[in-house]
Formats: C-alpha cells, structure tokens, sequence
C-alpha cells in the first residue's frame, strides 16, 4: 500500500460552505467527481458522501448533513464544465436517484481504459500504473452513513478524486493517438443520455427478482412472494439491507421446501439458529400464506424468432473477432443495447443502418459496411 502525503480537502456540511463551493465550482472548466454510498448498511441505499476535486482542491461534501444540494444542478448539467468519474454509471444512477442530477460533459476514466485495451480498469489499478500510487482497498466496504468518518476513510475518500485530472489529461492523450478519442467522446456523450433510473425493476413483483424464481411451480411462487413480502417488511423496519436479514438463496430454498411446522423449519438447514429464533414464526406463517395465496406465474417472453436469433448469432461472431482484432472487449465494439436494436430492426441499406446507429456516428463511420455486410449474409459470420 503506498498513499501520497496530500494536503487537507475542504469539508462542506454547512449551507454557506456548500454555497461557496458551487461558486468555486463554476469557474473551473473540469473537475472531478465521485460518491461513497451505504447500501451494505441500510434499507434503502443513499448517498452519504460527495467527493469533488478541482485541478487545485479537494472537496468532501456531507451530503447527509445538507438536505438541498440543488445549488449544484446547474454544474452537473453544464456542457462547459467537464466532470470526471470512474465507473461512471452507478454514480449517476445514484445521484440522479437522491437528488434528481442530470449531466453533461462527463469522461469515465474506467471506459477510457477498456478503450485503449487495459486489462485492469479498476481505480486502484490505474493509480498504481499511472502514478505509483496504490490506495488502501480496506474501505470500499465501509459504513459511509456513519458520522464521525475516521483519518482513514477521509484519505480514502480524497483519494479516489485527486488524480482523477491528470488521469484524465494522460489517458485523453493517449486515446488521441491510438485514434480513439472520438470514439471516447461518442460515449461519453451516450452515458449522459442513457436512462439513470431503476424504474423498470422497482416494478417488477419481488419474487422475480430472486435468481431462478423462474424454475418454481406456481405454487411456490406465492409461497417466494409471501416471504419476500415478510423479508422487505423487516428490512424496513430495521434500516437493513435486504441481504443481511435472509438471503435470496435461502428464500428461494424456503419456497421450494416450503417446511409447514417448526420441526421441518429447523431440519431444512436453511436458516441459522439464531434466524430461526428471531424470524422462526414470521416464517412459518409467510408459508402458509402463500399456501393458501393464488398461484403466481411469471410473464410469458416470446421466443425470438430462428431469423433473429440466427443474424445475433452472426453479429456476436463478427463483433468477438472485431474486437480480437483491435484487442479491446466485445462491448467497446458494439454496446449490446445498440447491437440488439440493429438486429431488431435489420436495415438492409447504408442510409437506414445509418438512422438506427445514428447515436454512434464513430461506429458506423468505421464498422457500418461491415455490420451491413453481417445483417445481408448472416452465414458468412454465424
């Protein structure tokens, strides 16, 4: 482990201390951004901690102490202002999700890297390349929600932002000589737009949701439900992850067994002793619910037809081999969301392959004929 001796960030927990940070924020042209959340801790997750850097300053900000951090929107979502994340994905589903944040101008530094081929993108392993610097791993895992925050989390914290601007200028430069960088910016421009919400699955039934629900009779489908019902419910209560009561596996063991007395509780071997004695009962009467529930079955998905799955069969072969070729991943070749959507709608001319992929102008100008070639003679790539 080698930490750099860096000078103080800034703590901002305070209205006039956020307020001078939006104005100190708005004269900079790129900064640096990052969010430490508790969703090992609590029922429902949330940021606690906003880390900012410019390329002279380090910012932590409690977004716990501050309820209305609204002062900060208009950075976000300025196109004069470039934000730097790594993983950029889940921070802006996270601050989109707390504070309603909208972006623009963003670049992700871990894109950056599988763009230019690296096989380890993580934070840590770019530090360690670029700077020689190899932060403490210790505190991915850490209680964010808690208060006071100790030295080691604040040095963390701090950390996972100060290089973030030099990254940025030593990897931009580098994507403009393998000639990606329009490639980078093309992204970096669809990752503002993607839709940073969990809307969809928010609304899925909770049984779905547990991996392989699908394989249970209807029957013990109910009984899933039921026990995901009385599982939310106590998780709720307790502001505990969901995982830390009972875990997904052991519901799903629950419904399948479906034990109906407290005899056949403990020799399922599901539960631990002291879950047993703290949730035994609940349990127990969760199954009889769903018992005596209506049967549940999952919605029907229709089978994609043999066509379509022959010509995503080709452009998975073409895309691997693409990808081979360049020594980059798959999905830097083609995002599946986009190949799924070519697919789908199958253009058979340059002009219409140009309308479907027109938010990836760099693909289609560089692999368009040949996706075209995939979508005309499927045979020649399955």
């Amino acid at each position: 482990m080698n930490i750099p001796s860096m000078p103080p960030p800034i703590w901002v927990d305070t209205p006039s201390g956020l307020q001078a940070l939006a104005e100190a924020l708005m004269t900079e042209s790129v900064i640096a951004v990052d969010t430490e959340s508790n969703s090992l801790y609590a029922y429902q997750e949330q940021v606690c901690l906003i880390q900012i850097s410019t390329p002279t300053q380090d910012y932590l900000l409690d977004s716990l102490a501050l309820t209305d951090l609204s002062v900060l929107a208009p950075i976000f979502a300025s196109l004069d202002i470039e934000k730097i994340f790594h993983a950029a994905e889940y921070d802006l589903i996270c601050l989109h999700r707390d504070f309603g944040f909208t972006f623009a101008s963003l670049f992700d530094t871990m894109w950056a890297a599988r763009l230019l081929g690296y096989k380890a993108v993580g934070l840590g392993a770019l530090l360690q390349r670029h700077f020689g610097v190899e932060p403490d791993k210790r505190y991915q895992r850490a209680n964010w929600g808690r208060r006071p925050l100790s030295p080691e989390q604040l040095t963390y914290a701090q950390l996972d932002t100060h290089y973030l601007i030099p990254l940025r200028n030593q990897m931009q430069e580098a994507l403009k000589k393998a000639g990606m960088w329009e490639l980078a910016k093309e992204d970096f421009d669809r990752f503002c737009r993607l839709n940073h919400t969990n809307g969809e699955r928010n609304n899925i039934p909770c049984w779905q949701r547990i991996k392989n629900a699908r394989k249970l009779t209807p029957r013990q489908a109910a009984i899933l439900q039921e026990l995901c019902a009385f599982r939310e419910k106590v998780a709720r209560r307790q502001n505990r992850p969901r995982f830390k009561v009972i875990g997904d596996k052991t519901l799903l063991q629950l419904a399948q067994t479906a034990p109906q007395d407290w005899n056949a509780l403990h020799n399922s071997g599901a539960l631990s002793r002291k879950q047993i004695e703290r949730y035994g009962r609940s349990i127990l009467r969760a199954i009889q619910r769903g018992v005596r529930a209506r049967e549940l079955y999952a919605p029907s998905t229709p089978r994609p037809s043999d066509a379509y799955l022959f010509l995503m069969d080709a452009m998975h072969s073409w895309r691997k081999e693409t990808a081979r070729r360049l020594g980059v991943e798959s999905d830097v070749i083609l995002p599946r969301n986009i190949m799924q959507r070519i697919v789908a709608q199958e253009p058979h001319t340059l002009p219409e392959l140009a309308q479907v992929m027109e938010d990836t102008p760099w693909r289609f100008e560089h692999f368009g004929a040949e996706i075209l070639d995939v979508i005309l003679h499927p045979g020649k790539h399955a």
